[in-house]
């Protein structure tokens, strides 16, 4: 089980970030500080793998945290969450060894791929004590791969929902419609219609549309050959 502190200095964007967090298999959350004199009490009481932390806290920058904390060579991972968008903070976050830096605000599916990146990376650090080359070349090759930004979605989509909506897809049998995947999906017409709009737009689906001897043709979707490739991007490997 991996342990994380949560270090931020709002509580209800602590709040919002420990469910995230618990909402991941393998992690669990020992605790919240929102300065200094309470993060070191938290490590000094619990073990600590992980910190998720904030740059603006009362006090004390978060970054001067995570340098006295590289400084007192505590074993702690961190991942920077912060409003701090500049490229200053940025570089200077990642110089002092910061594994992700998640700009506020941020979808949770993109906290999700940070964590379970970095629960992969930890379980090959603690499996073997030595590592040849081509092992270590195959692990930063992974974690480059992994830093690679997800992709945008346009304006009214969701993360969240577009997961959904693929995973209702793999429900549905060939040639489906808007109204079929709106029932499978539990989402409206309107709504599945601007994510199937996307998928076609992507090339996850293809779409043809079949006239019929009364009433209006009706729109009918299709998976493309290489629909796994093309919302890999957005979705991951749960496509």
């Amino acid at each position: 089980m991996i342990q994380v502190l949560i270090v931020e200095d709002d509580p209800m964007v602590a709040t919002i970030n420990r469910r995230y967090v618990e909402a991941i298999s393998g992690f669990r959350c020992v605790g919240w500080a929102s300065e200094r004199s309470e993060v070191f009490h938290l490590l000094a009481q619990n073990r600590v793998d992980l910190v998720l932390l904030d740059i603006f806290m009362p006090g004390q920058n978060g970054l001067e945290l995570l340098r006295e904390l590289r400084y007192t060579e505590e074993e702690i991972d961190v991942i920077v969450i912060s409003a701090a968008s500049d490229v200053q903070h940025i570089q200077t976050a990642l110089r002092l060894g910061a594994t992700d830096y998640l700009i506020k605000p941020f979808e949770f599916e993109r906290l999700r791929q940070s964590l379970e990146s970095y629960q992969k990376e930890l379980e090959l650090m603690r499996g073997q004590e030595e590592w040849s080359q081509e092992e270590l070349d195959r692990l930063l090759q992974s974690r480059s791969l992994s830093d690679e930004p997800t992709p945008e979605l346009p304006k009214g989509l969701t993360f969240t929902t577009l997961e959904r909506v693929v995973e209702s897809i793999q429900q549905t049998k060939a040639g489906f419609s808007t109204g079929d995947l709106a029932q499978v999906a539990g989402i409206s017409r309107v709504s599945t219609s601007k994510y199937l709009k996307f998928l076609v737009k992507i090339g996850y689906l293809s779409v043809a549309m079949q006239y019929r001897e009364v009433g209006r043709p009706v729109y009918r979707y299709y998976l493309t050959r290489d629909h796994r490739e093309r919302i890999q991007p957005y979705v991951g490997t749960r496509s």
